[in-house]
């Protein structure tokens, strides 16, 4: 009968690991009454010695009776026998549970629907489970029922499945095959079980069974630790499916994708001469938004490009809100918005979604993190193409007299977006001086350099332009001025940056165009914007991108940038100069060569990494220190113990003022024992770490003589091993042990005396790996393993005999 419950046990220990796919718990206690029954027929069909062939399809059928009286038994006859009305119930239930179960997305709701395939699916593996092991006799092969049940959250839900269920489940295997042994090894006879008993002198008898059952558990357990702690020592190569030591892209490269330089993206789609749709959307309150992808904050004199974003775990979107956005106080007025996106099909290595800034949460299948300082939402495993997801956003509404009131940025905000290279041409900072007041508030001078662009600097839109590198740039701002919303936004950005206004580019897509209350977003929204960072708001957007017929069509200008500011008084007219023919050509020669030539730069990719809370190397210096320190744990048991032992020799007892003499005298000499229990028992486990052996016959007048003679200690430790000795010899067969105040100190001089008998080597293990003490710990691992056998004889039954 042991294969039968252990077989049950594997499986209800394997069906924890499903808890991640349901909402409830109902699923569990239906489930684990379909395990009793199947168990139950099998334990029944072992007492009566039933035919094997004949289990299986009792088994099916207490099962097909428990799923009736438990989901349909207002159907069934007596509420558990099934009729033809409860055989369509219970199959019109199943239909809405396999409906139910392409519907939703785990975790699911325990449904009745859901809860009965899944309480039916544990049972036919508990039956397959029980054929294996108890009829069939291959223990082996349960493990493969048992690995399919295990599998299915590791499909379906993203989270790694914990360690703990893991462990259970796999002491669920360990236990058939536990089972199975005992099964086997009773055909030889009964077993024979080692017994401990702790005395004096410390025998241990040993069992060739007994032995060979223990190494067998040991063996097993060993394994399930292996498993559970050596992931930890090891960097993650692969998406580990089992538990959250580490998460890969699942693509190969480990942590980091390769994203299509957003530049030249940007221009390869407003290029396009089809205009394909991207996404559509709807928004609650009917208003379009911007939607962004990137936000590129290194300047590098070239090009705008971005710092890798780093996505951690605990802020996946499945699990949490969004982070906070930087630098927006509580107080901010805000208006919020749900938005519900489909991205097209069509769309392809799309690994960042199209947000709006910023985004307080976002329902969206997958892998997907934000990163914290850009709220940038990126996956290393899934792509948005086809995708359908919502966003809750809550817009800021900052006024005009809060912006120009703002404080300086924080310095971490203004060290990395003020940074610009040193070898920016002077005329370019000498240009954003010129077009803005200098005792202009950062608010006021924004709205100003947005003003430059738009209405007073001559600026015409197009995309015939030379591009985006640092010659290009200072082309489109002191000579030709013509170009398209990357280097407007690029301009921008480098222009307040030179302001000390803290600055990024954002690249994604405008509103777009309604239809009947959707929005649709095509290729041709695409779209480049400077954000610019107030204290107390956070990131805003700009819009210096000629808007309308003549300028980007979808584009609009923020309500925040609107207030009449006074227009700057320029040292110097603001003109267009007439440039160069050969600049302001856009087909000409020099401008080909360059726009061909940045072409060629940007055709790499951009490295994204997920931040997995701490670097491979640091998680193997930490595994290295835990393992470290569960080396060190037989030292420190031995020195706790050593220190233990010696405070019985400094323990005192008071006398009670002449009220009880005779009791004081009984407490001196149970301290006096007690003191030289504590001594012989440290010179024993001293031997045993030193590699030198008492025998159990020996008295300790004996060893005395034999440890003086065999090793030559000196005079000193040769007197104080005759004290030892000598207290033992009182306290066994004398009335008191007499005085015992230089056990303490005779002591420390016979462990040293033996140390100086070994070699080096030996006296380092008997300090890091103590044998007296490993001897305990194996000792204890085996009272623990014997418990298990004292659990396996337990009949339920008396055996009949003759003398019954």
């Amino acid at each position: 009968m042991r294969l039968p419950i252990a077989s049950g046990v594997a499986t209800g220990a394997v069906a924890i690991a499903l808890y991640p796919l349901f909402q409830g718990g109902a699923w569990f206690w239906s489930s684990l009454g379909a395990i009793l029954v199947v168990t139950g027929i099998g334990v029944l069909a072992g007492h009566y010695r039933l035919p094997g062939w004949l289990v299986p399809p009792a088994q099916v059928l207490a099962l097909w009776i428990y799923l009736t009286a438990v989901f349909v038994g207002d159907e069934a006859w007596a509420r558990a026998m099934p009729t033809k009305e409860s055989v369509l119930a219970l199959a019109e239930l199943l239909a809405t549970g396999f409906a139910d179960i392409q519907r939703f997305a785990a975790p699911v709701p325990d449904n009745d629907g859901i809860v009965l395939l899944t309480c039916g699916g544990v049972g036919l593996i508990a039956i397959t489970a029980d054929l294996l092991a108890a009829r069939l006799r291959r223990a082996a092969l349960t493990g493969l029922p048992l690995l399919a049940l295990f599998t299915v959250p590791a499909a379906v839900v993203a989270e790694p499945i914990s360690w703990p269920a893991f462990i259970i489940g796999a002491l669920g295997y360990l236990g058939v095959l536990v089972a199975d042994g005992r099964e086997r090894v009773s055909h030889w006879g009964r077993a024979v079980l080692v017994r401990r008993t702790s005395s004096f002198t410390v025998t241990r008898p040993s069992s060739d069974a007994g032995t060979l059952r223990l190494s067998g558990r040991r063996i097993g357990f060993t394994a399930i630790v292996l498993a559970v702690l050596l992931p930890l020592l090891l960097p993650p190569l692969e998406p580990n499916p089992l538990f959250s030591f580490g998460v890969g892209n699942g693509k190969g490269g480990g942590n980091s994708i390769s994203i299509p330089n957003p530049i030249v993206n940007l221009r390869g789609q407003l290029s396009l001469p089809e205009n394909s749709t991207v996404l559509t959307y709807t928004v609650s309150d009917g208003t379009p938004r911007y939607l962004r992808m990137y936000s590129l904050d290194v300047f590098d004199g070239e090009q705008w490009t971005m710092s890798e974003p780093r996505g951690r775990p605990e802020d996946r979107t499945s699990d949490s809100p969004m982070p906070p956005p930087p630098g927006q106080g509580a107080d901010l007025p805000v208006t919020p918005a749900t938005l519900d996106i489909t991205v097209s099909e069509q769309v392809r290595r799309l690994s960042f979604l199209p947000l709006p800034y910023p985004a307080s949460r976002v329902a969206v299948e997958g892998d997907w993190r934000p990163d914290r300082d850009t709220l940038m939402v990126f996956s290393t495993r899934n792509t948005a193409g086809g995708l359908t997801y919502q966003v809750v956003t809550a817009e800021p509404e900052p006024t005009a007299e809060r912006l120009k009131a703002a404080d300086p940025a924080d310095p971490a905000i203004r060290e990395r977006y003020l940074a610009l290279p040193e070898s920016l041409p002077e005329e370019i900072r000498e240009l954003a001086t010129r077009v803005t007041k200098r005792d202009s508030s950062q608010y006021e001078q924004a709205i100003q350099l947005q003003e430059f662009f738009t209405e007073k600097g001559g600026f015409t839109y197009s995309l015939a332009t030379q591009g985006h590198d640092g010659p290009a740039l200072t082309d489109f701002l002191i000579r030709n001025r013509t170009g398209y919303c990357e280097q407007f936004a690029a301009s921008m950005a480098v222009l307040a940056r030179v302001l000390g206004i803290p600055s990024r580019v954002a690249i994604g897509y405008t509103g777009g165009g309604s239809l009947s209350g959707q929005w649709q977003v095509r290729t041709h929204d695409s779209h480049a914007w400077p954000e610019l960072y107030f204290e107390g708001t956070g990131w805003l957007r700009f819009e210096p991108t000629p808007t309308g017929g003549a300028g980007q069509g979808s584009a609009t200008v923020p309500s925040y940038t609107r207030p009449e500011v006074a227009s700057a008084t320029p040292d110097e007219p603001i003109t267009a100069p007439s440039a160069d023919p050969g600049d302001s050509d856009p087909t000409g020669g020099a401008a080909a060569g360059r726009r061909d030539r940045t072409l060629d730069l940007d055709s790499g990719g951009l490295p994204v990494a997920l931040d997995e809370g701490m670097p491979p190397a640091a998680r193997i210096g930490i595994g290295v220190v835990i393992a470290l320190l569960v080396a060190l744990i037989p030292a420190m048991i031995r020195w706790q113990l050593r220190a233990r032992r010696g405070r019985y020799h400094t323990r005192r007892v008071r006398d009670p003022d002449g009220e009880d003499p005779a009791g004081a005298t009984a407490l001196r000499g149970i301290r006096r024992e007690s003191a030289v229990r504590a001594s012989w028992a440290e010179l024993d486990d001293a031997l045993c770490d030193y590699g030198m052996s008492r025998q159990a016959s020996e008295s300790p007048r004996a060893l005395a003589r034999r440890l003086t003679e065999q090793y030559g200690f000196e005079p000193e430790a040769a007197a104080a091993l005759e004290r030892i000795t000598s207290a033992v010899e009182r306290m066994l067969y004398a009335r008191t042990p007499g005085e015992t105040g230089t056990l303490r100190a005779d002591l420390r001089s016979v462990r040293r005396a033996l140390a100086a008998t070994v070699t080096r080597g030996r006296r380092i293990r008997a300090v890091l790996l103590p044998p007296s003490t490993l001897l305990r710990m194996r000792g204890l691992g085996g009272r623990v393993l014997d418990g298990f056998d004292r659990l396996e004889n337990i009949r339920l039954r008396r055996p009949t005999g003759r003398g019954a």
